[in-house]
């Protein structure tokens, strides 16, 4: 089968396509061929040596894809059949024309989604609805400012904070990424090149926000500390502005009461992932659907073929898209 590859750490320019061999489905795994993966900061961060997959996952990239089943393993439970279209959340494999995966990280394609759709859904929208029920703890109510608005975990977090009851901000890089987020649902969005944390204050009265998803780090910990309410919660995903911090930190979230949280999601282990894939699938997954009243939908920015692998690679590094960014697999 073809995957996408790399030889050696480094840029774009060491991804390919290669011949592999096809896995086999081990106990209670299911073989799925792909149609389509999405990108994540993870893919760009695993590329450049800094994020190595958990120990016994694939080294290909790729931790969402929708496709086919192809085939069963030993053990399935009978939930799925060869044929059923399914999408996937992997802890790596996915920008390949098969992959393996526990029948229990499968979820059926809601009515009226392509399978390029499907695919940008269960790494981006699993983490929001993580971070936001699980680890924040999110209230009917609650003031949530969402880094990165317009990625493809922030598209989801606003549509899932809406969901919830609570009032989405959104800080991002762009008046067009800002009026994208706006159109999603964020209550008021904040240009990140300017200072977000006075302009939370100001749309929040003074008060605060009880709630940051945060995939930044460093670089912000001052701004986020200043504008989060009295007992707020500060969850911090990812480091896309580094993990140093120089200043009185914790003096300044002792002040406010403040909970920092910390997340990650890929090297959860199985058991954990299969109850929040059941969860998500019980409560969340059915809102996708097309005759949903309060209607989910996934943000596609660009389709890429996969053989265009380092355009989407450069497209995402250097901050463009507003949702997710598709690969779509030879078939």
């Amino acid at each position: 089968m073809l995957a996408v590859y790399f030889d050696q750490p480094g840029g774009p320019e060491n991804l390919y396509l290669k011949e592999v061999p096809k896995p086999s489905p081990g106990e209670g795994e299911v073989l799925l061929k792909v149609a389509a993966s999405a990108l994540n900061r993870a893919d760009l961060l695993q590329r450049v040596g800094q994020y190595a997959p958990p120990p016994g996952a694939s080294s290909i990239l790729g931790l969402e894809a929708s496709g086919q089943v192809a085939e069963l393993g030993p053990g399935c439970q009978g939930h799925w059949k060869v044929g059923d279209l399914a999408m996937a959340l992997l802890p790596g494999g996915g920008q390949a024309q098969y992959v393996t995966v526990h029948e229990d990280l499968l979820m059926p394609i809601p009515e009226g989604l392509t399978l390029n759709q499907a695919a940008a859904i269960p790494e981006a929208w699993i983490t929001a609805f993580q971070l936001l029920h699980l680890v924040g703890h999110v209230q009917v109510g609650d003031l949530v400012l969402i880094h990165a608005g317009s990625s493809g975990v922030g598209t989801a977090a606003i549509q899932l904070t809406r969901k919830a009851g609570a009032i989405p901000l959104v800080t991002a890089g762009s008046p067009h990424k800002l009026q994208m987020a706006e159109k999603l649902g964020a209550a008021a969005g904040f240009n990140y090149r300017e200072d977000f944390s006075e302009a939370t204050l100001r749309a929040t009265n003074g008060v605060g926000v009880d709630l940051i998803l945060d995939c930044i780090g460093g670089s912000y910990w001052e701004k986020n500390i200043n504008c989060l309410a009295l007992d707020g919660r500060w969850v911090l995903y990812g480091l896309i502005g580094g993990g140093d911090v120089s200043g009185p930190l914790l003096s300044k979230l002792l002040f406010k009461r403040g909970s920092l949280i910390t997340s990650l999601l890929r090297s959860r282990d199985n058991k954990y992932k299969q109850t929040l894939v059941k969860t998500f699938t019980e409560q969340i997954l059915p809102y996708f659907s097309k005759d949903s009243p309060q209607r989910l939908l996934p943000v596609l920015d660009r389709v890429y073929q996969a053989t265009d692998i380092q355009a989407a690679h450069e497209y995402m590094e250097a901050n463009k898209n507003v949702g997710k960014i598709v690969l779509e697999l030879p078939q």
